[in-house]
Parts: C-alpha cells; structure tokens; sequence
C-alpha cells in the first residue's frame, strides 16, 4: 500500500472509527461515567497540544524543502485562520442545536458540564417527561410524534454539522504527514498516526451526540449508529486535501501546519479541556492533562 492509502485507512479508523464508536455506545449503552469521559478528554487535550506545540509549530516554521525559516506573520497568520475556521464551525453546531431542541430550562448552564449535556441525553429525558405528561392529559399520539420529529431533526442537525466539523480535523493528519519524511514501514512513530489517535479519541463523544437524539427520535439503533459513522467521512476527504496541499511547495506546507495547529488548538482549548474541567470539577482533569502532555512529549521526541 502507498503513503496515501495508510494515511487513507489511518484518517478512516480515527473519522470513522471514532464516530462509530460513540454512536454504538449512544445506540447500546447511553449511559457513562462522567468522571472517565473527563479525564479521557483531559488526557487527549494534553497530548494534542505537546503534538502541536513540540511538532507541528516547530516544523511550519522550517518545513521541509525549505532553506530558510518561514516568515513569522504567516505561521500566525495560518494559525489564527485554523482556529477562527473550527470556532465558527462550533459556533454554529451549538447555535443550530439550539434552535432545533429547545433548552432544558434556562438555569440550566449551556456549557458541557455534564456527559448528558454533551451527548443531549438531558433534552431527551426533558422530553420524555414532557411526553409522558402529555399522555396523562390525554394529548396523546399528536404530542408524541413532535416530541420525536423535534429528537430527530436535532439529530439530524447535529450530524451535518459535525461532517462539516471533521474536514478541518482530517486536515491536521494529512498535514501532519506531509510535514514529516517518512516510509510505509515507520508510518505509526509519524506525528499524524498521533494525532489520528488523539482526534479518534475526541470523536466518540461527538459520535455519542449524534446517535442518542437520532435513537430518541424514533430511528432503529442500527440505522442511528450507520449514520453516525458515516459523519467521520469527511475527516478522510479533509486528510487528503491537507496531505496533497502540503506537497505543493514548502510554503503551502507552512500554511496548511500552521492552520492544522491553530484548528487543534481551538479544539483543546475551546472543547477537550473546558468540557473535561466542567465535567469534573476537580483537580483530576488537570493532572490527567499534564499527564497526557507528558506522553505527547515522548511521543514527539522518542
């Protein structure tokens, strides 16, 4: 097999694989410690950003093929363009959530502070309750089916939006293995198999998100997790368009390591460690953290 079909089935295990995972945990199980989801995410933010602060920053600044360090305005200029990119992106998954299941009330806080805020399972139980009250008051089958049709088109919503999340993400694996020489043989000690991990990682809760409202709405389990699987997708069509763009020239292999790592910066800064800390409001997360920076270092050096 080529450098492009590992980096292919590599991007689809950690898109696909990920997204799958947690769409069949959604499907069968629904239910999960908070405090193990807290610490898998510290543990993954704290990897990431060894991976992007030790490696790929490092090598935007001197890529290979080039004879000279690239000019600094346009690794920050790259950088912010990432993280701007996946902000707006997340930015609008919360914003058409929203508007397609109405909040659990408005005390309730809108951060991810617990797994059933993360995955939506609490608009589910809201629901339920609603349901289940309305038959009591002999609303009956008419308040059922919008209960489900509001279940499912958040489902819905939310699968669309996380595809359009994962092309970004894939782009940080395929300019991860532009950025590094490499062979078929030596592919997982290559910083892109790290990342791939980490983002396979970060994905199964997404995955969980997607299958639990699409469950509750009324789709069969099978149908659900299918679905969701197919949401990571697009993270292999965005490992091929960051791999391909790398190869052009140094330059554009400087702009695609600089956008990758402003993108997973976003991600552990503005999703893996808020949501981990929120989760569980302790010192735990925080020590996971450094714990998994630890072993992105030795990764990245060893």
């Amino acid at each position: 097999m080529n450098i492009l079909g590992w980096i292919i089935l590599i991007t689809a295990i950690a898109g696909i694989g990920g997204t799958g995972v947690g769409g069949y945990i959604g499907a069968v199980l629904r239910n999960d410690s908070t405090k193990v989801v807290s610490l898998l995410l510290a543990f993954a933010g704290g990897v990431m950003m060894a991976v992007v602060c030790f490696d790929l920053i490092p090598e935007a600044f001197r890529p290979e093929g080039a004879e000279e360090n690239m000019p600094i305005w346009i690794v920050i200029g790259g950088i912010l363009l990432g993280f701007i990119v996946v902000y707006l992106l997340n930015l609008w998954i919360d914003n058409s959530t929203s508007r397609e299941m109405e909040h659990v009330n408005e005390a309730h806080p809108r951060a991810h502070d617990d797994l059933d805020e993360l995955i939506h399972a609490d608009h589910y139980n809201k629901h339920k309750l609603e349901h289940e009250h309305g038959h009591t008051m002999g609303l009956g089958q008419v308040h059922d089916q919008e209960q489900h049709r509001e279940l499912f088109v958040a489902g819905v919503v939310m699968a669309a939006a996380i595809a359009l999340h994962n092309i970004p993400e894939g782009m940080v694996i395929g300019a991860s293995y532009a950025g590094d020489m490499f062979t078929a043989s030596s592919i997982v000690g290559n910083s892109g198999f790290i990342i791939a991990i980490v983002i396979g990682l970060h994905n199964i809760p997404e995955g969980m998100a997607v299958s639990v409202p699409l469950i509750s709405g009324g789709s069969k389990a099978w149908r659900a997790v299918l679905v969701t699987a197919s949401t990571g997708i697009p993270t292999v069509i965005g490992a091929i368009f960051g791999y391909c763009l790398g190869l052009i020239s140094p330059v554009w292999l400087c702009i695609s390591l600089a956008f990758a790592s402003g993108a997973m910066l976003y991600v552990v800064f503005g999703e893996l460690f808020p949501e981990s800390f929120l989760m569980w409001k302790s010192k735990a997360p925080g020590g996971m953290a450094l714990i998994g920076c630890l072993v992105g270092l030795v990764l990245v050096y060893c």
